[in-house]
This record gives structure tokens, sequence and C-alpha cells, in this order.
């Protein structure tokens, strides 16, 4: 571990062995979050504590599961989310996504919170409620996040709050900052269910071409139809042949996934469904209208945390192609490059 992992490891680990405390682990994308939790996690599966990591995605749950088999192998693993194999739910550690922690009462010594700054869990009011539910009344509590939202600042500034900060990924490389790509013609592309031109313009001059490329759309109607728009094209000019595109109620979802992680797929067009919580080990991200509503401070700044996480590969592009600057945007350049200098004083 870098030594910011380790001192966040650390404080992991002491707050789920004292209990009955909080801690918020603000960590960039890409730092390593979930290593940092093995050794508290496998103290408190040692003293017999029942552990409980919930997390807003069913992608998320599907990737950590195996991981967590790896590392513990004699502890009880569930994995519960819509369409799990598991119903049960009886392990001695469970990974959920937050909606099955309805389904839990004073279950828990040591919850765990990942991307507590998240849709659904920060909109939804019945989900703080559930995880504090699902939580014995003496039990540790862990939140980690890249993008902690207002009301976590508030707690920390005001001491409400412990937290432990890791400005830094794991292989020690900075954060990519994305660059923005003006285009006084992206409302008439995207009408025509094509990036603009000026996205044509940067795939001839990619860095590295041979990166996969992660695409980002504001809504599920356009990236299906934009796969079907540029298919042809991005074959055509740029030899890239195996074009998809998923978003959060396509029944293929998690195959379609699984084929751009193995590198059957090229292209890869979503909306923010994929912002968070998947790693792929080289790729390029571009996202199309991020004036767009939809992507905030928080979403861009997870999205731009897709690119650049494989040592191997550590300098993804990050492009915003937009109509027009928003405060979001600009916002979320900003978080990075201070993320990026606090990681320098290290």
């Amino acid at each position: 571990m870098t030594n910011a992992q380790r001192h966040a490891s650390d404080r992991i680990k002491e707050v789920m062995e004292a209990g009955n405390g909080e801690l918020l682990i603000w960590a960039v994308c890409g730092a390593g979050k979930t290593e940092m939790l093995f050794e508290g996690i496998g103290s408190s599966l040692e003293a017999g504590k029942r552990v409980c990591l919930a997390t807003p995605r069913a992608d998320v749950v599907r990737e950590l599961l195996p991981r967590f088999k790896q590392a513990f192998p004699d502890v009880s693993i569930s994995g519960l989310y819509g369409g799990s194999e598991d119903k049960t739910g009886d392990g001695q550690l469970v990974l959920a996504t937050t909606h099955q922690l309805l389904r839990f009462a004073r279950a828990f010594d040591v919850l765990i919170i990942d991307e507590i700054d998240a849709f659904p869990y920060h909109k939804d009011p019945s989900l703080p409620f559930a995880a504090a539910r699902a939580a014995k009344k003496e039990a540790a509590r862990v939140y980690l996040t890249a993008t902690p939202r207002k009301e976590e600042r508030r707690r920390i500034d005001s001491g409400q709050l412990e937290s432990a900060f890791v400005p830094v990924r794991f292989h020690g490389h900075p954060l990519p900052v994305p660059r923005f790509m003006l285009s006084n013609r992206m409302k008439k592309s995207l009408r025509q269910n094509l990036p603009p031109d000026n996205f044509f313009e940067w795939l001839k001059h990619r860095q590295q071409p041979n990166r996969q490329l992660l695409i980002f759309v504001p809504h599920v109607e356009l990236a299906g139809k934009m796969e079907k728009a540029i298919g042809l094209v991005l074959n055509n000019q740029f030899g890239l042949s195996a074009v998809s595109s998923v978003h959060a109620a396509d029944e293929d979802r998690e195959e379609k996934v699984r084929q751009f992680r193995n590198k059957q797929l090229n292209v890869l067009i979503t909306t923010t469904i994929l912002e968070r919580g998947v790693t792929f080990p080289s790729v390029d991200v571009a996202v199309l209208d991020a004036g767009h509503s939809v992507f905030d401070e928080a979403a861009l700044v997870q999205i731009a945390g897709r690119a650049g996480r494989s040592p191997d590969d550590p300098d993804g592009e990050v492009l915003f192609f937009h109509a027009g600057k928003t405060n979001a945007m600009v916002a979320s350049v900003r978080s990075i490059q201070a993320m990026n200098k606090r990681a320098v004083r290290i």
C-alpha cells in the first residue's frame, strides 16, 4: 500500500474494532478503496462480527464478489442485488446494493456504505433509514466516496464526522484532467444521433488509438440510436469494429460490461450507469453534451475517473464535448486539479 492507503486502512480497522463510530474515507477514483477495506474486514470477521458492504450499483456487487471470495475463502459470503441467485443473504459477509438493506434489521456489526454520494442513496431518504436500521446499535459505520456531498463536508468541517483523505491513486500517477472541446453544432449532431465533428477529428489524433473507448451520453434513447448511427463510420474510418451500447434497463447489461472488460468490444456507449464502480484498465473517455444537467460535478469527476486506472496505462484521455461550459464542468476540473496538487505534497 501507499502511505495514504495504509493510513486509511489503519483508521478503518480501528473504527471497525472499536464499534459504535463513524468514519468517512474520502479517496480519489482509483485510489484502491476496496484494498483499504480488506484488513479491517478480515479483523472483524475473525472476531465473529457480521459485516455488510453496500453499494449503489449491481455491477459493483458482481465485480466485488469474486475478489472477496478469493480474499476470504473460508467465510460465508452473500451477494444481493436484483436478480441475484442468492436469496437468503445469510452470509457472515454480505455484499449488497443499497436497496437490499431494506431486508435487514439490527443485523450487522460493521456497515460499509460505498459511494455514499451516489444516486439513489443520497436522493432516496428511505435508503439512509434502511442503512441505520440494518446496523446494530453499537455498529461501526464506514462511508466511502471520491466526491463527498455538501452534507458530508459540513459534518467533517464541524468535527461531527471523522475522516481520512487519500488524494492519490494507488499507482502514484495523477488523475487525468479533462479537456473541454467546444462544438457549436453539438445539438444538431445529437439530433442526428451522431457525435460532433470535432469528436471524429480527435479520434484521428488520439495519443493511444489502441485504447478502448468509453462514450457517455446524457440519455438512454440516444445511446441505442448512436450505436446504430456510428458503428459503420467507426469501423470503416478507424478500425473500431465492435461497438455496443448499454444502459440501466438493458437486459444484456452485465454481459456487455463483461465483453468490454475482456476487450471483446472496442467501443461502449453508455449513460451515467457506468460513471462509477467499474474498472477498465486502458480506456479513453468522451462525454457528449457534457453541459447537460444530468452531468453534475460529482458525475463528471467520477466519469473522468474511469481513465488512467492501470499502472501500465495511467494517462487515458478525457474529453468533455460541449456547446457551452457549465459550472459543473468547471468545478469538476478544478476538483481534479486540486486533488492532483494535494497528491504531489504527500
